[in-house]
């Protein structure tokens, strides 16, 4: 059976590699610059270019009538418009009975439009219902993306690309699945389109390999580090028999040595990833073996075995990745091995490349404690912690720095503190969800303040959490709901929402985790079919015609003159302000739909909370609860805008103050009242609030002023006996101070109705509107950060 494993795979590698004498030009990749846009979209596709197998449950925008030959034959004087922002539809010099060619059409409405596309990717080894799938975008000019640029967010070593230097150029190039080098939106809080797709892809869980019977060589400590050292130079690729006898004389056995030995590349890999097969190594893809420094930091007797065996995996794993990067293989031979290598394999593969990048062997010994390493990022992550430290607003920030300062002079951050900063000032750190935590335990464990003592339970397997700090800021995770939704008054950088309120709810110093539970099944999800059709559901030009007529296009904004309530620059005055963030204990097994279901806190460990926060709205106090792990989508940007809106693609608009009036929309809950469980939770959704219609829109004072993408301004009676759009999008109007954005997000967890939030000075209300299409969503949030606010307090 391994014999038979053995030749497969070196069938496989033989057929691509040894290039040298067969070198082709592989250049055409070259200039690719970090963005998905990019993709494999480098064009839209029509929507009648679609294959009749991509269909989706979801309508396609429509056009009124049988009009298919309608403008055959007729020849329209179509005036030059002028390529400046459009202000008025219909242009300047053109009547709204005109009719477009589909040329006209793309440089009057498309120019400067993103154009989303979904992708579906198979799994290798895995069933067909398993897949990943992704997005990408093209079609705005310029560099600027939806994605967060990793240095600044200071999250570059939570990605690590599989092949090649640098970071990825597409979301599939990277180790973790959903990458994160192509996770974190602009805003504060926000995630991209493309890592909101990712979350719906259905991955495999973790097999362990079927042990090969292949054992390595027995070797000393010693021999290990002497080996790593050897290595800092390089393989010995340009010498066969150099390279031979170094790995079969200390690590591997040959079986064929006397008839035909493994002289070439491809049985070598073969051989290691035979060996690295064994179940007895350590597996980095559990979540509690991702911390790889927890396996070296105690170099005592006590763990030389541990010690011996973490760096005999870590040295065969780098002979692999040596081999597979050898200059003797074509890229496209290196990307295809790489991709048929299972998943443990290749979480070793990245171990090894984070060793490689920042770690030397300065000193070598028969025992553990007579190891000596050097970090080349030290001092890197000494900075990175100190602007961590200052932008974070730390309570203790004075006396954390200075004694920083003190372990940087005396050489005992990597070796004298705890794992955590090990790893994080190592820069050992395997891609993923980790580096978080790492960069916080390390903040909190250097702190002299014994305080921190209870902040020691922070951890990566339980991300939903938070923590105050001296009764002065809370903190919290960017995937917990409260960071999620906090985020517009706070700052995010290295996967931390702060500083943000404190809460009378919890000691000076003390953890919450908080009970985050799924969307309701009804609300929008991403499903393949969508992806597929993602371009054609959310096409600017609306659905494929031979002529384009221009009253079916509108140009749509924010009606904020024609309220009386917005200010003379056309925003909200302070008409919402947050009172409080409440925390109450919870039992996380009173929900079988809770994400931490099955999770008990011991009397030891951290609590669980259910959140929520408390508004002040027109001198009323509104308690919304965070009930629901929604994610905010940051919209792509848009150039040459605004553009004009197809008229199928529904809209609602309303302000945010007057948002709590708004429920169930389009019908997640299937519009039924229903009375509160045992839990204090409805079971058709989250606690109603009086007064509201059933269908999804109350009415204040003055009527909630509801628009439609015809520029019709409706109330809520208005709409009572419509045929309503299930995928209508509710456009919220969150200009002004952060707390109406802080709202708009929070009323999204109350209900369960992920959004996607636009800075309307960098993507139009069009634009936004289609991304909502294209990801299924049903909620935009609409900002503005290019408008100075003035506070009217006085």
């Amino acid at each position: 059976m391994a014999e038979s494993k053995r030749k497969s795979l070196w069938n496989l590698i033989r057929a691509k590699s040894t290039a040298i004498r067969n070198f082709k030009d592989v250049t055409k990749e070259a200039g690719h610059r970090r963005t998905a846009s990019d993709g494999d979209a480098g064009t839209l596709r029509r929507r009648s270019d679609l294959p009749a197998e991509f269909t989706s449950d979801r309508r396609r925008p429509r056009r009124p009538g049988a009009k298919g030959s309608k403008g055959k034959g007729r020849d329209y004087e179509i005036h030059r418009h002028d390529p400046g922002p459009l202000t008025d539809w219909p242009p300047s010099g053109m009547s709204s009975e005109e009719e477009l060619s589909l040329g006209q059409a793309m440089q009057l409405i498309s120019r400067g439009a993103p154009a989303f596309r979904g992708h579906k990717r198979p799994i290798p080894h895995a069933p067909d219902h398993y897949y990943t799938l992704y997005a990408t975008v093209a079609g705005n000019h310029g560099d600027d993306t939806d994605a967060a640029n990793l240095h600044d967010a200071m999250t570059q070593l939570m990605t690590l690309r599989k092949e090649g230097s640098g970071y990825a150029n597409y979301p599939w190039e990277t180790f973790e699945q959903p990458s994160y080098a192509f996770c974190f939106g602009k805003r504060a809080g926000t995630i991209t389109l493309n890592h909101w797709v990712s979350l719906a892809s259905v991955i495999p869980p973790s097999i362990p390999l079927r042990d090969s019977g292949v054992a390595p060589r027995e070797i000393t400590l010693d021999r290990i580090f002497e080996r790593l050292q050897e290595l800092e130079r390089g393989l010995e690729d340009d010498d066969e028999d150099f390279m031979y006898k170094n790995l079969y004389r200390r690590l591997l056995r040959d079986p064929d040595k006397y008839l035909s030995p493994h002289k070439t590349l491809d049985k070598q890999i073969t051989d290691l990833i035979m060996v690295l097969s064994r179940p007895d190594w350590i597996d980095c893809t559990l979540p509690k073996n991702q911390v790889a420094t927890k396996f070296i930091y105690d170099n005592s007797l006590a763990n030389a075995s541990t010690y011996h065996k973490f760096f005999h995996q870590l040295l065969l794993s780098v002979e692999l990745d040596l081999r597979i990067n050898s200059g003797l293989h074509l890229a496209e031979a290196k990307e295809k091995l790489v991709a048929q290598i299972p998943p443990t394999i290749q979480w070793n593969l990245a171990l090894a490349r984070r060793w490689r990048e920042n770690i030397r062997v300065d000193r070598i010994g028969e025992h553990p404690d007579q190891i000596r390493l050097r970090f080349k990022l030290q001092k890197r992550q000494v900075r990175m912690l100190k602007r961590f430290i200052q932008m974070m607003k730390w309570p203790n920030l004075s006396e954390t720095i200075a004694c920083l300062k003190q372990h940087e002079a005396q050489g005992t951050l990597t070796g004298h503190i705890s794992s955590h900063a090990m790893a994080f000032f190592s820069g050992l750190i395997l891609p993923g969800t980790t580096f978080p935590f790492l960069i916080m335990n390390s903040l909190v464990d250097i702190d002299p303040d014994r305080a921190t003592d209870d902040l020691a339970l922070l951890t990566h397997i339980h991300p939903h959490c938070g923590f105050q700090y001296r009764g002065s800021y809370t903190y919290w995770t960017a995937a917990s709901i409260v960071g999620k939704v906090l985020a517009p008054t706070c700052l995010s950088i290295a996967g931390w929402v702060g500083p943000a309120r404190p809460t009378v709810h919890l000691d000076r110093a003390q953890i919450a985790r908080i009970r985050q539970r799924k969307p309701p099944a009804r609300s929008q999800t991403v499903t393949p079919e969508d992806v597929k059709t993602m371009s054609e559901r959310s096409d600017p030009l609306g659905p494929p015609a031979e002529v384009f007529p221009v009253k079916e296009y509108e140009l749509v904004a924010p009606k904020m003159d024609e309220d009386e309530d917005y200010d003379y620059d056309g925003y909200l005055t302070d008409l919402v302000r947050i009172e409080m963030l409440h925390l109450r204990p919870s039992n996380t097994n009173d929900s079988k739909h809770s994400i931490t279901s099955g999770v008990t806190s011991s009397d030891n460990g951290p609590k669980w909370f259910d959140a929520s926060i408390h508004f002040a709205i027109d001198g009323n106090s509104w308690p919304l609860r965070l009930t629901f792990d929604v994610n905010f989508v940051h919209a792509w940007p848009c150039s040459d805008g605004p553009h004009p809106l197809f008229f199928d693609y529904v809209y609602e608009s309303v302000r945010a103050d007057k948002l709590v009036h708004v429920r169930d929309w389009n019908g997640v809950y299937g519009g039924l009242n229903s009375s509160l469980d045992g839990s204090g939770m409805h079971v058709g959704g989250p606690k109603s609030f009086p007064g509201l219609g059933s269908n999804g829109l109350g009415g204040s004072k003055k009527g909630s002023n509801i628009m439609s993408a015809g520029g019709r301004t409706t109330t809520a009676t208005d709409t009572t006996g419509q045929d309503q759009d299930n995928e209508r999008v509710l456009v919220v109007e969150a200009f002004g101070v952060p707390d109406n954005e802080v709202l708009a997000r929070a009323w999204c967890a109350h209900w369960g109705l992920s959004a996607v939030v636009a800075d309307i000075s960098k993507t139009c209300m069009a634009c936004a509107i289609r991304e909502a299409y294209a990801a299924a969503l049903t909620v935009v949030i609409l900002v503005d950060d290019g408008q100075k606010v003035d506070n009217k307090d006085e």
